[in-house]
């Protein structure tokens, strides 16, 4: 059994993740987390450093190192299935879970975080508003592909 979670970030991918994983018996992968212990650097040091493009190639192959797993739950970065053809291959080897939320809500968490993502540090609340309005709009196909689709505010499979 191997459960993929996507969805934008603020999704609580993580958070569910890993009670996903204690319910089932299930070993539990954060995909940025094993991107970082694999390259020594964390995710948002390598973008500065260099770049999306780069960074998109190296979590693909991360990505691609969850294919002979089994029993794990693996939390994928917001944008990892909108990448190449990553959606195909969590498709082809998984279970793809989809937490889905609103804007607002995802505004909300994205304000109150304490750890917000570099992309959106300091922005104000409109500018955030617009760039997860944007976001969202180009990944959602992506992440509607997934089988399971469930409400990211209160997830319950």
């Amino acid at each position: 059994m191997k459960y993929y979670l996507v969805g934008y970030m603020y999704s609580g991918k993580s958070t569910f993740g890993r009670r996903l994983a204690a319910e089932k018996g299930l070993d539990f992968l954060d995909l940025d987390r094993a991107f970082e212990q694999r390259y020594h650097y964390t995710v948002p040091r390598f973008f500065a450093a260099f770049g999306e493009e780069a960074f998109r190639r190296l979590e693909t192959q991360v990505l691609h190192s969850t294919a002979d797993l089994d029993n794990v739950v693996v939390s994928c970065g917001g944008g990892t299935p909108c990448y190449g053809d990553n959606m195909d291959f969590i498709l082809a080897h998984g279970t793809a879970i989809y937490l889905r939320m609103s804007v607002d809500d995802l505004v909300a968490r994205a304000l109150r975080s304490r750890n917000p993502r570099p992309a959106m540090h300091g922005l104000p609340e409109d500018v955030l508003r617009t760039k997860i309005e944007a976001q969202l709009k180009e990944r959602e196909p992506f992440y509607a592909k997934a089988p399971i689709v469930l409400d990211g505010t209160n997830p319950q499979l």
